[in-house]
């Protein structure tokens, strides 16, 4: 199977999901009633978006998930063939497909998420084959299904595989796939929910120590990011657009660092990319609607318009360097 197998750029194991993207002209208060702009079914998903992100880019891409044997599993086999990326599907019968609810207010473009998950769709360690991950030149997965990703990333590990790591809860056995991800990119909480320390600019270098991860960083939001590279800071201010939705940027900005790894780019290159790569993912509806084109997010960097910064040079130079 590995001799047959094709060597692709990135393989992502994680989730997919079908998301229902509401629009309304302001959030709705307890116990009253809005009538709501526009209602689209479209497909989702932290790992799943990222690997279509990185084939538009350009890049050889394989998905591995899990789904059930509904209509929303179909759109979310049939985008994934739209889009060029190899999939392997795990498909469990008579189960839903993951599927959220996606309120998103017209003003600001911020989302509130309602989401469902059988318990059916883990994906287990048995269900990957160890050459869909070790046939690629990195990993990338999320803490939903940690037993999985642990696998897989061991598997990548052991064949010198990069491993990026997208987070944002303490989910069972997080701590243990921590040990083989050498990039963690987490939302803005989760340091301090491992750590205990509410501090950036403490959690960052302490969990670098503590499961050896090349990079740590947190992505902030409209704020940019912030990461440590084991010697220094770099902080990037978040790129100024004009937000519709800001489902998925997260996702996107993982698929914009993962493509940058692939492409060997130094650390500042990664992130600045990958900032531009969240921010365009907010002008446009849905998870994957504002995926925007390489020569688009160069235009985006170019012009360099941002968000005034969290952090001062003063702030980064206490516990170390800046960028």
């Amino acid at each position: 199977m590995s001799e047959s197998l094709p060597v692709v750029d990135v393989v992502g194991v994680g989730l997919n999901a079908t998301d229902t993207i509401i629009r309304l002209p302001h959030f709705p208060a307890f116990n009253s009633k809005v009538e709501f702009l526009t209602s689209d079914v479209l497909p989702g998903g932290q790992v799943a978006s990222a690997m279509v992100a990185c084939s538009r880019w350009g890049l050889t891409t394989r998905y591995v998930g899990k789904i059930g044997d509904d209509p929303s599993g179909r759109l979310q086999r049939d985008e994934m063939e739209r889009a060029a990326v190899e999939s392997h599907w795990i498909v469990t019968p008579n189960c839903q497909s993951q599927s959220s609810f996606i309120l998103v207010d017209n003003a600001t473009g911020e989302r509130t998420i309602l989401w469902k998950r059988d318990s059916r769709l883990e994906l287990r360690p048995d269900e990957i084959r160890r050459e869909w991950v070790t046939q690629s030149r990195l990993l990338h997965v999320d803490g939903h299904d940690c037993a999985g990703a642990t696998a897989a990333a061991r598997w990548a590990r052991a064949a010198s595989i990069p491993v990026t790591a997208d987070l944002d809860n303490l989910y069972a056995g997080v701590e243990v796939l921590l040990e083989n991800v050498d990039y963690l990119i987490s939302s803005r909480e989760f340091p301090a929910r491992l750590s205990g320390e509410n501090n950036l600019l403490n959690s960052l270098p302490a969990l670098s120590r503590r499961f050896g991860c090349r990079v740590v960083a947190a992505t902030l939001g409209v704020e940019g990011v912030l990461a440590w590279d084991g010697l220094m800071f770099h902080y990037l201010p978040a790129f100024e657009v004009e937000p519709v939705d800001t489902t998925g940027a997260g996702d996107i900005f993982h698929a914009g660092f993962a493509y940058a790894v692939v492409q060997g780019w130094n650390l500042p290159q990664a992130l600045e990319f990958s900032c531009a790569a969240g921010a365009a993912a907010c002008t446009a509806q849905g998870a994957r609607g504002g995926i925007a084109s390489v020569d688009q997010l160069r235009d985006i960097i170019s012009k360099g318009h941002r968000r005034p910064a969290a952090y001062s040079q003063e702030q980064l130079k206490v516990t170390g360097a800046v960028r």
